[in-house]
């Protein structure tokens, strides 16, 4: 038997969300999901979002990886340098929170244990997507840089990285607390 096949048991009565608590049909007349269907998608969507993720994060790891090797390089300046290295140890973070998951995938499949991989591989995708976003600014950090004059470059990132969190933190925070709310008021 696969782990898919395997029924799942839940840790006491947390459901991912009201419509698969098992208290009867979900919204359009939907059937509420079983423990081990729920688990089953919810590994499946955090391995299609791994496969997005992964293949940013890898080739912007081998484009820094290529920059130390440029002529400009040695003409940086030490502050660009740092910059640099810093952003390279975390290209190579983000790359190995984002991959565990399939790392994680191969050592346990099979141990009954895709609850516990499915919350684990989500926290370090999490990890994973900060850390990426970290890389993303000190890479624009060290473009600009080169390429910009004066403090327009700093400016310039932290608009970016606002935008950033804004997007990838902010507003999924923000449609969380949203569906909490109206779910308060749809049970009473």
């Amino acid at each position: 038997m696969t782990m898919t096949e395997q029924p799942v048991v839940p840790k006491g009565d947390v459901a991912c969300c009201p419509r698969h608590d098992g208290r009867g049909q979900g919204p359009g007349g939907e059937e509420p999901e079983a423990a081990h269907e729920r688990v089953n998608r919810r590994w499946h969507e955090l391995l299609q979002e791994t496969r997005v993720a992964q293949t940013g994060v890898q080739i912007l790891f081998g484009f820094l990886l290529s920059v130390a090797f440029t002529p400009l390089f040695r003409q940086l300046e030490t502050f660009d340098r740092v910059t640099y290295v810093v952003t390279v140890v975390l290209g190579a973070t983000a790359t190995g929170a984002l991959i565990a998951p399939v790392s994680l995938h191969r050592f346990l499949s099979g141990q009954r244990m895709k609850d516990d991989l499915v919350e684990v591989a989500g926290r370090l995708m999490m990890c994973g997507m900060v850390l990426l976003a970290l890389t993303i600014g000190c890479t624009l950090l060290l473009i600009l840089r080169v390429t910009v004059p004066g403090v327009l470059a700093e400016v310039l990132v932290g608009g970016v990285m606002l935008w950033f969190g804004v997007c990838w933190f902010a507003l999924p925070l923000a449609l969380r607390r949203r569906a909490a709310r109206r779910d308060r008021t749809d049970d009473a």
